[in-house]
């Protein structure tokens, strides 16, 4: 199974299917209404993060900071230099119940 292939999602296609059922719904709301409203969904969810906030969405996932502990001796793939790297925070994910169900069936 090659995972390098898969399609992305972007900004703009979250934009877009948004806009499309908001239309199946009879109801009228503008693209750069929508795109303001996500722009600003992703900005107030970062800076919840940056305050080193759990964000839970119930039965999608949490979103939280893990620290993760630096390295001696990592290497830069790009250079080959090795390189000291401290300790830092990293954004971690973990899945709720309906998403993991939702993706425990997808198939290849």
């Amino acid at each position: 199974m090659s995972f390098s292939r898969r399609p992305k999602v972007t900004k703009s296609d979250i934009v877009n299917q948004i806009s499309l059922n908001i239309k199946n719904s009879n109801e009228k709301l503008e693209k750069k209404y929508i795109r303001l409203v996500v722009d600003a969904f992703f900005e107030e969810l970062k800076n919840s993060l940056c305050l080193n906030n759990v964000i839970e969405f119930r039965s999608f996932g949490t979103f939280e900071l893990r620290k993760r502990k630096g390295r001696q001796n990592a290497r830069n793939p790009q250079t080959g230099e090795y390189v000291n790297v401290d300790d830092h925070h990293v954004a971690y994910f973990r899945p709720g119940k309906d998403l993991k169900d939702g993706v425990w069936g997808i198939k290849g």
